[in-house]
């Protein structure tokens, strides 16, 4: 039972921002419409319920009169119906689509908020394939509660309604059996009722294990389409390794695992299919079994036998509604798992920002970036680098070498505001500008004045400027291509990719550059060409470079080194020794 809440408390929680959005109103709106043809789809099948008397009546009387009004009666109804379905699908659909919009653009803002996606790869693996949850799982949650919650509420009316119905027709036709009548107020509800909790229970005992299989079956699917889409993004990689035996082989592990679960999931399916198939079936017949003793006995016509049936039918269909739907149900929690997990991650990644201890970001006066007490941890709280009243003025430039795996490229995270584990204080300028180029950049599949231009709009800069710039860092044969759409990160070689960076750095002329050996698949010549070209068009921008040539000292003034002391590494400025080169 606590489980049962838990789950609904988790629906209401994934469920109810969109209702109270600023979307809430036209949401509702559908919402309402929707459940409001539910219920008039139930007040025509009670009126049908009552038609199926009057109707089979007739045909045992053979009154012509009567056959054609009510066939006329029939017509009338069930085109509102046909209406009212249409209807029904329509705007359901046109709801499906807002509420997805709507949830879509929530996760995609806290997933992309202030680097919590990449806090939460740093936390672990605990929301596996974000893309999918994302993609595929809003979608499903979406279709899935309007599914079963409009599938629900029809039970519950339905079952209000023909009891009532089914109720008074049990004191018409009375229990028969063995030429004697039992009169058993309701017995008709009774007989329908045990018969769907029967096979509710033993739906469930079958059916129970669907749950994790679906939710695990979603995650492998996943896993596998993630391998794929990571084998076609690193092509080059693999084909110079010839790892394509490996990558095969790979490949073929996960695919294994979605088909062992898929097969489980079939062996499942069949016990439930074969229960409940079984279990339709004799629910066709079971309301004629029951009833037929007393209309063989002539307490009832043919006509209450029929409308007999029909709202046992429609009473035990309501009751059985769990067992209609189990399959659906069982996908819908694993559904709801996942993005219940998916929220959870986003919280705690939002959490581990914020809560002391961390590297705390402060807005500073004066125009220098200062560490103060800072100590920057790994996810895990080991040690990594610790530095205290270091500064960085305006125009300064600065070589930061150290020890491969000393913590350089994380203290530039820390600076960045992307690393919040460890402690101490990073004071940053007010509203200055920082811009970090990594060793490998990423360019969106974009047109290349766009790709160049990001983070910036498309459109932002002139594509004139961006030409210019393109030809100054080297790659004149690119100019022509500044209009084209391609997939930028793999057709370039590494080197043309950071000849890139520096030009989106001159773009966006930031206050403070950091190069986290952003020009290392360059040769020396081309190296130097670049920072002189830094030095030209980025005046008054602080740069603060990690490298490990010798070559790169010619190019800035102040040398801070990662030293080792005791479990970690210690920031400390040193002497700049220029190359004799």
């Amino acid at each position: 039972m606590q489980g049962f809440i838990a789950t609904l408390v988790t629906i209401w929680r994934l469920a109810s921002p969109y209702f109270r959005s600023e979307d809430r109103w036209p949401g509702r709106a559908l919402l309402a419409a929707v459940i409001t043809i539910e219920l008039s789809i139930v007040g025509i099948t009670v009126l049908l319920n009552q038609w199926n008397n009057r109707f089979y009546n007739a045909l045992q009387e053979r009154n012509w009169d009567t056959f054609v009004s009510e066939l006329l009666f029939f017509c009338v109804l069930a085109t509102i119906l046909i209406v009212l379905a249409v209807y029904q699908l329509y705007l359901n659909q046109w709801l499906q689509i807002r509420w997805r919009r709507w949830m879509t653009n929530a996760y995609l803002g806290d997933w992309l908020s202030d680097a919590n996606h990449y806090r939460m790869q740093l936390l672990g693996d605990a929301a596996d394939n974000p893309d999918q949850r994302i993609a595929e799982d809003i979608h499903l949650f979406v279709d899935r509660t309007l599914t079963i919650g409009i599938g629900f509420l029809s039970a519950i009316v339905t079952l209000g309604s023909f009891v009532v119905i089914l109720w008074g027709l049990s004191s018409l036709a009375p229990l028969h059996l063995f030429g004697t009548d039992f009169n058993i107020p309701g017995y008709l509800v009774w007989a329908a009722l045990i018969y769907a909790l029967a096979g509710t229970a033993l739906t469930h005992l079958i059916g129970w294990p669907l749950v994790g299989l679906n939710f695990n079956q979603q995650r492998y699917e996943a896993d596998f389409r993630f391998n794929l889409v990571r084998v076609r993004e690193n092509s080059e990689q693999i084909a110079l390794l010839a790892g394509e035996q490996a990558e095969h082989d790979r490949l073929r592990e996960r695919f294994g695992r979605v088909v062992s679960n898929w097969l489980a999931i079939m062996t499942r399916q069949k016990k439930l299919t074969f229960f409940t198939a079984g279990y339709t079936q004799t629910s066709i017949v079971f309301p004629f079994i029951v009833v037929s003793p007393a209309y063989f006995a002539g307490a009832v016509q043919l006509g209450g036998l029929m409308q007999t049936a029909s709202a046992f039918g429609s009473v035990q269909g309501a009751l059985s509604f769990f067992i209609n739907v189990y399959r659906t149900i069982a996908e819908w929690r694993a559904v709801i798992e996942r993005l219940a997990g998916f929220g959870q991650a986003v919280a705690d990644a939002q959490a581990v920002a914020v809560e002391p201890p961390v590297v705390e970001i402060a807005a500073g006066d004066g125009a220098v970036i200062a560490l103060k007490e800072l100590a920057v941890r790994l996810p895990n709280g080991l040690p990594l680098v610790n530095a205290n009243d270091l500064e960085v003025a305006a125009g300064d430039r600065v070589l930061l070498t150290g020890p491969s795996g000393a913590g350089k490229s994380t203290l530039f995270r820390a600076l960045a505001g992307i690393w919040p584990f460890g402690s101490g204080t990073i004071v940053v300028p007010k509203n200055a500008r920082l811009m970090m180029l990594p060793q490998r950049p990423y360019f969106p599949v974009a047109r290349l004045a766009a790709a160049v231009a990001y983070p910036a709009e498309p459109g932002t800069y002139d594509s004139a400027r961006v030409a210019e710039l393109i030809a100054a860092v080297g790659l004149p044969g690119l100019v022509a291509r500044i209009e084209e759409e391609a997939h930028w990160n793999r057709i370039l070689s590494l080197g043309e990719q950071q000849r890139l960076g520096i030009a989106r750095a001159l773009l966006h002329a930031p206050d403070y550059l950091f190069l986290d050996e952003s020009t290392a698949s360059l040769d020396e010549p081309a190296e130097a060409a670049i920072y002189k070209l830094l030095e030209q068009r980025l005046k008054g921008t602080t740069i603060i470079s990690i490298g490990h040539r010798s070559t790169l000292a010619a190019f800035h003034r102040r040398h801070f080194a990662l030293e080792r002391e005791g479990d970690h590494y210690r920031l400390c400025e040193s002497q700049l020794e220029k190359s004799s080169g």
